[in-house]
């Protein structure tokens, strides 16, 4: 009996296909909304060696921008969700989220 290849093909394939995970969209959708889409990211994000005034100029700056957003808690979610170290994600300040852990306090802040 003669093996059909596209039909094994097929099911190697269909097998694959089952054990991917389902669609990520849902993880990234509210980044579409966020307010600093498409804004230059040096904004959120300190460069080598910034200190003082300027740092705190510059999250200042960076907070305004999220502090009316309308997915401004997914977007602090997900950076504790996935750790992030550096940036203003949320409202928030590398060193406020830093801060929040070190606590031990769980609930996020009531935004």
């Amino acid at each position: 009996m003669a093996r059909n290849i596209e039909n094994d093909s097929k099911l190697r394939q269909d097998s694959v296909i089952k054990r991917l995970p389902g669609a990520l969209g849902h993880v990234w959708d509210w980044q579409l909304r966020a307010r600093c889409r498409g804004m230059d990211s040096s904004v959120f994000y300190s460069p080598d060696g910034e200190r003082g005034t300027d740092k705190q100029d510059r999250e200042t700056q960076a907070k305004k921008i999220c502090n009316p957003c309308p997915v401004k808690t997914e977007c602090l979610v997900f950076a504790f969700e996935h750790e992030e170290l550096y940036g203003v994600w949320g409202g928030m300040t590398e060193d406020e989220r830093r801060n929040l852990l070190k606590s031990g306090n769980k609930k996020l802040p009531t935004l």
